[in-house]
């Protein structure tokens, strides 16, 4: 069983779509930190600030965990941007009818390591 190395931070029941999450996760997957909370400061989605508390608070784990760990060490190994349950509410329309509004929910989850280590 291969160990699990690296450095990790969750976030759940985010209330917004993972495919809307997903957008953003893609351009920052596998870059350096400083440059990942460089894209993240800049993007205007929402999706870009849920993933940069994430992302911040892998590296912070990362930084309490190995005091010799510098920020420009890290980058983003890994980026999970998973389906969480979906909330149902009723609709109301016309004649009597309704339609079904799905709040999608996500869980983040981050993982960040250093550059240049052995398993890579």
């Amino acid at each position: 069983m291969a160990e699990k190395t690296g450095y990790r931070a969750h976030a759940k029941y985010l209330l917004m779509s993972p495919f809307k999450i997903r957008r953003v996760a893609n351009e920052i997957r596998l870059r350096p930190y400083p440059e990942v909370v460089a894209i993240l400061d800049t993007l205007p989605h929402k999706g870009a600030k849920l993933l940069r508390k994430v992302v911040m608070s892998a590296a912070a784990n990362a930084l309490y965990q190995n005091k010799n760990l510098d920020e420009d060490m890290l980058y983003v190994r890994e980026l999970l941007v998973n389906e969480g349950p979906t909330m149902k509410r009723m609709w109301r329309r016309g004649r009597g009818r309704a339609d079904v509004l799905l709040k999608r929910m996500s869980h983040i989850t981050v993982v960040v390591d250093e550059i240049g280590k052995a398993g890579e």
